[in-house]
């Protein structure tokens, strides 16, 4: 991978990239509030549980198949894979936050290059005929801008990883430290999920979680919030 791509990945994939990603916990915040995730220890296996058995299935799996539909500029597979996804998304707080992070995203990269696929994509946002979901506009942007699909899916689990990380260093609290050796002991770990996600077996895509979806349900009546979702 030349230094072009990997200019448009590290932008793509940049956790602090300003969509409005730090407004949203993806349900920690009831995981702590039930004190589920308490300490360093469960914090990890929380932030590995959703890279093994949810972002693989679900949003890792739909970066997958959007790349390779924009390989061949399919919008209506695209559109297909959306509304698919838009089905799978149950809570409506993680629902809107998905749609809202992919509008924010086009926002912010159409004005590096524009691409006749994405503005069909776009055009079809404004006729309500897609849903925006950020799994979609990032595999599709990895796609036109040439970044090989492993390196696109390992920099679409970073920055997954890296927010809840950071989400958990707040809610818990955890120092500083300790959400870098979080981050540290799971580098294999997202390795091995972009490897197996490349390979995933598309009658997996959209496994359930039904302990996730029903927290971030419950983050909607909350007695406190920090986070949208």
């Amino acid at each position: 991978m030349n230094l072009h791509f990997l200019s448009g990945l590290l932008h793509l994939s940049d956790p602090t990239l300003p969509i409005g990603g730090y407004t949203h916990s993806n349900g920690l915040e009831t995981f702590v509030q039930q004190r589920i995730v308490h300490d360093r220890v469960t914090a990890k296996e929380f932030v590995e549980n959703m890279l093994r058995y949810n972002l693989k299935y679900n949003d890792g799996a739909f970066v997958k198949l959007a790349y390779e539909a924009a390989e061949h500029e399919d919008l209506e597979l695209l559109l297909n894979l959306d509304h698919e996804c838009n089905a799978l998304k149950c809570p409506r707080e993680i629902r809107q936050a998905s749609q809202k992070l992919g509008v924010r995203l086009i926002k912010i990269f159409k004005r590096r290059e524009s691409f006749p696929l994405m503005e069909a994509y776009e055009k079809a946002i404004q006729n309500k005929e897609a849903n925006s979901h950020y799994c979609i506009v990032f595999g599709m942007y990895a796609s036109l801008m040439k970044i090989p699909l492993h390196q696109a899916l390992l920099g679409f689990y970073y920055t997954s990883v890296a927010g809840m990380i950071t989400n958990a260093v707040k809610l818990v609290p955890l120092g500083q430290l300790d959400g870098q050796d979080i981050l540290f002991s799971l580098y294999d770990v997202m390795e091995k999920v972009a490897s197996e996600t490349i390979e995933i077996d598309r009658d997996l895509v959209g496994l359930c979680n039904t302990s996730f979806d029903i927290r971030c349900m419950q983050h909607e009546r909350l007695y406190s919030r920090l986070y949208m979702s």
